[in-house]
């Protein structure tokens, strides 16, 4: 089963079209990255997959699950259970520690959050993410690397089905931004969530498998990454020429 699967999606701002019958399958797993030029859609996009907007037609399938036919408070329900998202802002929450932050989407489930198998599950990603020491900080005292890392935790902890990441480096440096692209590749080998990244850069989009480059509304190509930028950065230039 895919972990995603966009059927003929379109959706309209202020009567201007920008997805015209997009169609996209990710695989159970994966790790998959959506390029394109500002202002094509790509954000747009994520957000109805997360079930942050409604769709003016088509389907999207999440582990097989229609979001697109949800209403508000099921799609927030769901979004907590089987997707993370990681903003380019962080959106960590600034009264919050960081073990607070991450163990959020749980805490507005209802989950205990003091039971031993919450505990071991947080303890387990941040000594994978490599936070153990700041687990008792709140974000102002963080570099924007360790927030980065704190919202990758958080966008984990439920064992979502996939993980949508929005310019997930573009707050960072290149050093953290590199770092970046490193955990979330062995996360996505480690965790077996599927990780659909939408960038601008070439870099990050060759830490994915496979890019899909998304034009006029669409998905106009696809290939596979090979972890080469210049690669990507050729099919990029062939794409939008």
């Amino acid at each position: 089963m895919d972990a995603l699967k966009a059927t003929c999606v379109w959706k309209k701002y202020g009567g201007q079209e920008v997805l015209k019958g997009l169609d996209l399958s990710v695989e159970s797993g994966s790790f998959e990255a959506l390029m394109g030029p500002s202002g094509c859609g790509k954000s747009t996009f994520l957000h109805l997959v997360a079930g942050l907007l409604s769709a003016d037609d088509g389907e999207i399938l999440v582990g097989g699950n229609a979001v697109t036919k949800m209403g508000d408070s099921a799609a927030t329900k769901f979004r907590r259970r089987h997707i993370g998202v990681v903003f380019q802002a962080f959106n960590l929450l600034s009264e919050k520690t960081v073990r607070e932050n991450i163990l959020l989407p749980l805490a507005l489930d209802g989950v205990n959050a003091s039971s031993e198998e919450v505990k071991s599950r947080c303890d387990e990603l941040e000594a994978a993410l490599g936070i153990v020491a700041i687990d008792g900080k709140r974000p102002s005292e963080l570099s924007g690397g360790e927030q980065q890392r704190v919202a990758i935790a958080r966008a984990l902890v439920a064992r979502p089905d996939i993980v949508l990441a929005d310019e997930p480096t573009g707050n960072l440096d290149t050093a953290a931004a590199k770092a970046t692209c490193s955990l979330l590749k062995e996360l996505n080998r480690t965790e077996k969530s599927a990780v659909l990244v939408v960038t601008h850069d070439p870099q990050v989009a060759a830490s994915a498998t496979k890019v899909h480059f998304l034009k006029d509304g669409r998905i106009a190509a696809s290939c596979e990454t090979l972890g080469d930028p210049a690669r990507v950065s050729q099919f990029y230039l062939e794409t939008y020429k």
